[in-house]
């Protein structure tokens, strides 16, 4: 593993069950796997897409901090539902939360996730802040 690599974890027994991380710094960027609508303290998830969603951001702003970024220096986000229907309650989430920082972004309608109660993943590609990168 190269000295500018670290890995970040949120404490989900999947990550270490599936040998993946919630987040790899690697240089300037930070790199959040797909991120689903669970409350990883709890493992608690909402029914509702749109609260699902609003987990996900909760989660990705904390995955962030820790890695020295924000949800102000995302620069590509990918959203992925599994009914069309999804579509419009997701991007409304995403609407509040990126309206004036508008990543790169694409939506996909996929036939399903790990399980089937997930309606939701988005994964996000971030840079460092400055700071952070000089420290």
């Amino acid at each position: 593993m190269s000295e500018t690599r670290r890995l970040i974890s949120t404490g989900s027994p999947f990550e270490h069950a599936f040998g993946y991380s919630r987040a790899v710094v690697d240089g300037d960027y930070v790199f959040v796997s797909g991120t689903t609508g669970y409350d990883y303290a709890t493992m608690a998830l909402p029914e509702d897409v749109g609260a699902q969603a609003r987990n996900i951001f909760r989660t990705l702003e904390s995955v962030l901090a820790e890695a020295g970024s924000s949800l102000a220096e995302v620069v590509r986000a990918q959203y992925f539902v599994t009914d069309a229907a999804y579509c419009e309650p997701v991007l409304a989430v995403c609407g509040e939360v990126f309206r004036e920082i508008r990543p790169a972004a694409g939506i996909y309608v996929i036939s399903g996730l790990l399980k089937s109660e997930l309606k939701v993943e988005i994964e996000v590609t971030a840079r460092l802040r400055p700071a952070a990168v000089t420290a």
